[in-house]
């Protein structure tokens, strides 16, 4: 079996699921783990987001998009080489990668008709039950009910003793910088998970533009920053563009300095196994006295307040 990953997600749950030998090709993004990057690149992006902030990067797919521009390029010639038996993609987002246009033209260059998995979750329950679709698609179902069984458990005991604790604080996950984006899909319900009360978005609907007013009505307990890609330096790096605005410091996660930032590219942003640690994350962060035994990297998370970082000075004035 050939197996060509057109989405990140679906390159760790392959090997998660003991497949990572089958995989022939992924994309520029496929980081994880580290062996995906000794992988062959089937897919890379149109243009180099390296550099870019939020705001040049939203500018960007905007205009790729107004202009029927492809945000993603498949390489024909290597896909042919590489002959793939099976190609997993998914539908739920043309901004993170390959949508529904590039797949059937990567199967039009094939010449033939692989075998096409489509992941579509919505939600932290539809990223369990895409483990175990993959799974079962590839005759391995019985490794995808164990893998699922054990996050399920993790899940299960951390939202348990979340239940445990005397407050709900009201939490604002935002996925995007500038513009502002509400965290959608399955971060409501990690929230929600993890006893607090998830503003603005709602358990499985897509993430969307945030209106200023919003945020200030929302006036939140905690706000969680997990730009869509980002790792915990780069969202750092950008988070000077929230402070331009005076009103910033009037809410109360910032008066409280309860303003996390996390690694959204490794357990937010993509609906794989790891969105479970994601889930830990959330918990340390909103409920600290209950979660003290689970330890958290300056990589994985860190509080803008309370590190030492030039991006962001609270105004106490």
């Amino acid at each position: 079996m050939r197996i060509c990953s057109f989405l990140p997600s679906a390159t760790e749950m392959l090997y998660a699921l003991g497949l990572g030998d089958s995989i022939v090709g992924v994309t520029h993004e496929c980081d994880y783990p580290p062996e995906a990057l000794t992988k062959p690149k089937v897919v890379r992006s149109s243009f180099d987001a390296s550099c870019m902030s939020s705001e040049e990067i939203d500018a960007k797919i905007r205009e790729l998009v107004l202009n029927g521009k492809d945000i993603y390029v498949v390489d024909d010639q290597l896909m042919k080489r590489l002959s793939p038996d099976v190609i997993v993609a998914q539908g739920i987002c043309e901004v993170c990668s390959p949508y529904l246009n590039e797949i059937a033209r990567a199967r039009r260059a094939l010449g033939y008709q692989p075998k096409l998995i489509m992941l579509d979750p919505h939600d932290l329950d539809g990223v369990l039950e895409s483990i175990v679709q993959l799974a079962r698609e590839l005759g391995v179902e019985e490794r995808g009910v164990t893998l699922v069984n054990s996050l399920r458990a993790r899940i299960d005991a951390i939202s348990a003793r979340a239940m445990t604790a005397d407050s709900s604080p009201r939490v604002l996950c935002i996925e995007w910088l500038k513009p502002f984006f509400s965290a959608g899909h399955w971060v409501p319900q990690m929230v929600e998970l993890v006893n607090a009360v998830n503003c603005v978005s709602r358990r499985g609907e897509p993430s969307r533009r945030m209106e200023w007013d919003e945020v200030l009505d929302a006036d939140p307990d905690i706000i969680v920053f997990m730009p869509c890609g980002f790792d915990v330096d780069k969202a750092l790096r950008e988070f000077y563009k929230v402070e331009e605005n005076k009103e910033w410091f009037s809410l109360r996660a910032v008066k409280n300095r309860q303003v996390y930032v996390v690694d959204a590219n490794a357990y937010f942003s993509r609906p794989s196994p790891r969105i479970v640690r994601g889930l830990e994350i959330l918990a340390r962060i909103i409920h600290p006295e209950l979660f003290r035994d689970i330890e958290v990297r300056e990589d994985e998370h860190r509080n803008v307040y309370l590190t030492k970082t030039p991006y962001a000075m609270v105004n106490d004035e």
